[in-house]
């Protein structure tokens, strides 16, 4: 299948579970092909046929993105150097989850959740741990017998009690052995926020309208594989917020911040080199470079951005 219908198929899943979907975004070189938002849930997805051409580079924007909005990053794939990516199992790159569009679908439209993730030496299930440990103690099975029962070492066994995965035989013959079913299913869209982004910032020094937004007071995180060119934040405002020139290239850049923006519920800016006779393009805010200089405090701009930021 070609990447375009992957990222069709994709969108087309989101959509009928009820997600809010961007177009498949048609800018190159860019870490994500989709946005999608279901209630508090923020997805940023990219769809590629073989998820070893997924760049440590595109791990590491999406993580920025993710830690900046709160959002979800995803990867849906078809194939690796492996083979195809089986149903009901995550897999992961850089950190960033990524399942099939068959698991995806099976997850959001027929609530049928994967129960495996691979890892290095195989595919695991993640034990309820706390359950696992509680009916030990309570029926005092020892660690030994557990271990016996599962082929593993009493070692294994207290670290499965702390969180581990567990290999697939082995969690099932514990399930057997209890009579409980200890094995947890699986969210494709977990993701460990860590806050950590400028671990990951682009080291490049910004641009005179960026760096002035900073002085100002935002919190400025540039990125260089999205449609635009930092991520701009104060506690009252978060924007998409990118630089441009005049043409069709302004208006494009416009259009895509303005859809994502609307369906992650932030706001979208473009600073230009000249003042235009529009002050938006869609939901877009049109700031000038001249206009911008002269503001000293981020209200001012905040100002700006929300009184252009509907359509006129």
């Amino acid at each position: 299948m070609s990447r375009e219908n992957l990222i069709n198929t994709t969108r087309a899943i989101l959509a009928k579970a009820g997600f809010d979907v961007s177009s498949a975004l048609s800018l190159r070189s860019i870490c994500f092909d989709i946005v999608g938002r279901k209630d508090d849930r923020l997805l940023i997805i990219k769809v590629l046929s073989n998820i070893d051409a997924f760049s440590k580079e595109n791990a590491d924007e999406m993580k920025i993105l993710a830690d900046a909005l709160k959002a979800n990053p995803l990867l849906v794939g078809e194939n690796s150097s492996s083979g195809p990516l089986e149903a009901g199992i995550i897999y992961s790159r850089f950190k960033i989850p990524i399942v099939s569009n068959e698991t995806l679908a099976e997850h959001l439209l027929e609530e049928v959740p994967p129960f495996i993730f691979a890892a290095p030496g195989g595919l695991y299930v993640k034990i309820d741990s706390d359950l696992l440990k509680e009916i030990r103690e309570i029926n005092n099975i020892s660690l030994g017998t557990l271990a016996e029962t599962a082929g593993v070492s009493r070692r294994t066994i207290q670290m499965y009690e702390s969180g581990m995965g567990a290999m697939i035989d082995a969690a099932l013959r514990l399930e057997e052995f209890l009579n409980v079913p200890i094995i947890e299913p699986l969210d494709p869209f977990e993701y460990k926020h860590d806050g950590k982004h400028a671990e990951y910032a682009v080291k490049q020094s910004i641009s005179a309208p960026l760096e002035h937004m900073g002085e100002i007071g935002f919190d400025i995180i540039p990125v260089v594989k999205s449609p635009f060119d930092a991520i701009s934040r104060s506690p009252e405002i978060t924007m998409f917020t990118g630089l441009g020139t005049e043409g069709d290239r302004l208006i494009q850049k416009a259009l895509i911040a303005a859809e994502i923006s609307k369906i992650a519920g932030k706001h979208s800016l473009i600073i230009v080199d000249k003042k235009r006779s529009q002050n938006n393009i869609d939901t877009t805010a049109i700031v000038s470079n001249d206009e911008l200089k002269k503001m000293d405090d981020k209200t001012e701009l905040t100002d700006v951005v929300f009184s252009r930021s509907t359509k006129k």
